[in-house]
């Protein structure tokens, strides 16, 4: 079973993506279930992870609602305040509805760069635990140190690296980020999504930009520990969904086959959907 595991959908009118302005051109207009299905079909994906896009517990309960009636919507990472003197407490909460799979606070934009590191969040984290959610990490390379804090403190918690941690392929400066995402990769808990490459990139990318990421996240994670996203519809500020997918397959093209399916889908049904009880 193919997975695509990390996609958006938003609407507009809903109001609370402030991150999400006229700017960003292609991307600033509403994406739901019929603009996605026709791509799965395309590319013979069966289901999908879906992700937040807004810091509230209101959109979690959106999507969650979509997943419901979304049936190639396998499970929904959401939000929640982290920082609530009752976070534990509400996280139970959400975990209530089986849909949700995960949680991820938008890291890269809290203005404080150690927010992860804080000691005040342990009860958050401890109610995923043990809840069995997945923690998705959006992270920048900046954040891998008090990630690192995070894993040392909670080696409980199953947490997967949103979009390799957004290495600088503009530069091409890799020599921080390789040493950070070693050093994620020797805690077992810990996954890595190939997605989010191409954003992190210029405009002109070529298999040859991404190809040195792609070849240290194998080294370092393994291909039991990848999992393939799209990252749609952000992806198409760089590339078309069949261009990322391309890419991704020419990517893992050495692979055997059985590898190729894990980072494709198996790896993600593991981590997000067994955790929960379901297939």
């Amino acid at each position: 079973m193919r997975i695509d595991a990390h996609q958006h959908f938003w609407s507009l009118t809903r109001g609370d993506y402030g991150w999400l302005t006229p700017a960003l051109g292609v991307i600033h207009r509403d994406f739901g279930p019929d603009d996605l299905e026709p791509l799965l079909a395309r590319h013979g994906i069966c289901r999908t992870i879906l992700v937040q896009a807004a810091p509230t517990e209101a959109e979690t309960a959106f999507l969650l609602d979509l997943a419901a009636n979304t049936p190639f919507v396998a499970g929904v990472v959401g939000w929640a305040d982290f920082d609530a003197g009752n976070a534990a407490e509400r996280i139970a909460e959400l975990a209530g509805n089986r849909l949700l799979v995960g949680l991820r606070p938008m890291v890269h934009d809290i203005a404080d760069d150690r927010w992860l590191a804080r000691p005040g969040l342990a009860p958050a984290f401890r109610a995923m635990a043990e809840q069995g959610l997945v923690f998705d990490a959006l992270l920048k390379p900046r954040h891998i140190a008090p990630m690192l804090a995070v894993l040392e403190r909670h080696p409980e918690l199953s947490v997967v690296i949103d979009h390799g941690a957004k290495p600088n392929l503009v530069t091409g400066d890799l020599t921080a980020w390789r040493e950070g995402m070693t050093a994620l990769a020797a805690h077992p808990q810990v996954f890595c999504k190939l997605s989010g490459l191409v954003t992190e990139a210029r405009a002109d990318w070529t298999l040859a930009t991404l190809k040195p990421v792609v070849a240290h996240l194998l080294a370092a994670f393994g291909p039991e520990r990848l999992i393939w996203g799209s990252d749609w519809p952000v992806v198409t500020l760089r590339a078309s969904y069949a261009q990322w997918f391309g890419a991704a397959d020419a990517l893992l093209a050495a692979l055997p086959d059985g590898q190729r399916e894990a980072i494709l889908g198996g790896n993600a049904r593991r981590l997000y959907l067994s955790q929960r009880g379901r297939n």
